[in-house]
């Protein structure tokens, strides 16, 4: 009996009112096989175990699953228990078979607090006291909805009052608490900060690097814009790097190839992090539309070389005629 008590105590989440209460034939087994809609998941046969809890104080009686290993402590007790007579349940006036009742006495109403929780921690080797404060006949609850909540596949807000037996979703926020690792996981896939920014490929010509030649002006390291490089040794700080003004500093992809055919054995490549405003974010996303609103803003902006996109049409223009 005591080790019935003590599981039903630890998983079934129950106060200690509706524990000194359950009766005998309290658990039911799924006899079946379950098709879950809409996954289409078949549950093998008695992997689910319902719990019937009794009236409580906050609403009528109610069925709930439970963990099988609950479901087996309580049927081995029930195996070797006693026959005992019915007493009263002063709550509903009707006389029941109490599952925790001996010696035709059911369990007392301290007999939690006073004797399995201190016997329990003896057996565990922890104090009756923690951070917390005392360990009590609630303490189990509390924490049961809490991992409930927080569980790789949690629970929702109003599932978790179904499986306490709260009446309101409010009763039940109470226990609904975030731990700390269900909000890291959460603050980690937000990924808020890296959301604003874009990994991007750089060559570095480590030749034009060893022979002094990057000292002299020459390029020594190529962004990859996708469409050509850029050779502007502060890329991340020029506004025309998501629409590229074609100013001296760009590089069409097929004078790249060139370049990179050359037999250059010592470029190397690696990749740098580019924080982007809201509005280069869009023209990565969204494509060609936002590309041109971004463009259109920037025509009158000059670009590294010092020439604007306005003046570098127009020059395009002048050639042309």
């Amino acid at each position: 009996m005591v080790q019935a008590l003590a599981t039903v105590w630890l998983f079934a989440g129950l106060r200690a009112d509706e524990v000194r209460r359950l009766r005998v034939g309290c658990i039911r087994w799924q006899h079946n096989d379950l098709l879950v809609n809409p996954t289409l998941e078949i549950v093998p046969k008695g992997s689910i175990c319902l719990l019937d809890v009794p009236t409580n104080k906050t609403s009528s009686a109610f069925t709930k699953p439970v963990d099988p290993l609950l479901g087996e402590a309580i049927a081995a007790w029930e195996k070797v228990r006693p026959p005992q007579p019915v007493l009263l349940d002063q709550k509903t006036g009707a006389m029941v078979h109490y599952l925790f009742s001996y010696r035709s006495h059911r369990v007392g109403q301290s007999y939690l607090n006073s004797s399995l929780i201190p016997l329990l921690c003896r057996k565990a080797g922890i104090p009756e006291v923690d951070a917390r404060g005392r360990i009590t006949s609630h303490r189990a609850r509390a924490t049961l909805a809490t991992q409930l909540y927080n569980a790789k596949h949690p629970l929702t807000l109003f599932e978790l009052q179904e499986w306490l037996g709260h009446s309101t979703p409010s009763a039940t926020q109470h226990y609904a608490k975030v731990t700390p690792t269900k909000l890291a996981r959460a603050y980690a896939d937000a990924d808020y900060f890296r959301t604003n920014l874009r990994m991007i490929d750089v060559l570095i010509d480590r030749e034009a690097v060893k022979s002094g030649a990057a000292t002299r002006g020459e390029p020594w390291q190529y962004y990859d814009l996708g469409h050509g490089y850029c050779a502007y040794d502060f890329f991340e700080q020029c506004v025309h790097r998501m629409a590229c003004a074609k100013c001296s500093f760009y590089r069409p992809k097929e004078a790249m190839e060139e370049l990179l055919n050359e037999g250059k054995v010592n470029l190397s490549r690696m990749m740098r992090e580019i924080k982007l405003t809201d509005e280069e974010k869009s023209a990565v996303e969204d494509g060609v539309e936002a590309l041109n609103k971004l463009t259109a803003r920037l025509a009158a902006v000059p670009s590294p070389d010092g020439q604007t996109p306005q003046r570098l049409v127009k020059i395009a223009g002048s050639k042309s005629s």
